[in-house]
């Protein structure tokens, strides 16, 4: 006659328990949309077995090359982002080739990623760890990054 064991406790992941990774991506010819949900993916930690839906679990991801990023369709001239100045009637839109055209390219990545980030204090607390440069060079070289590759 076989014993019964009691069943294992569920274990969740939380601040203390989690050993963060640095990766990096390169962003040329990548097409937004999925680089953004693949780099959500990583920042939410749904890429690890104690994947915890309400607890900071994922890993620190630098975004290089950001000026590159490639945009299908016509969204380069129809998709629009909107900002409020704060002022009466001061609604200011740009088109997604101004953004990448203009001094602060990267926006376009963290907007992107920002979108498909939960909408409360944790995705707050998420989008502090994406790391977004228009070029190739990058500050975090002493946290030794891993190439995380998409697709």
């Amino acid at each position: 006659m076989a014993v019964a064991r009691p069943p294992r406790p569920t274990r969740s992941a939380n601040a203390g328990t989690v050993d963060r990774r640095w990766w990096v991506v390169d962003a040329a010819d990548q097409t937004l949309g999925r680089l953004a949900s693949r780099v959500a993916s990583v920042l939410r930690g749904k890429h690890r077995v104690s994947y915890t839906p309400h607890a900071d679990a994922g890993d620190f991801v630098v975004v290089v090359n950001a000026e590159q990023v490639r945009l299908t369709g016509r969204k380069l001239e129809q998709k629009v982002y909107f900002r409020h100045t704060g002022w009466v009637g001061h609604l200011r839109s740009r088109t997604a080739g101004q953004v990448l055209g203009g001094p602060h390219p990267e926006r376009v990545v963290e907007e992107a990623v920002r979108g498909m980030l939960p909408r409360n204090s944790l995705g707050r607390k998420l989008h502090r760890k994406l790391k977004v440069y228009a070029g190739s060079a990058h500050p975090h070289a002493a946290q030794k990054p891993e190439v995380l590759h998409l697709g």
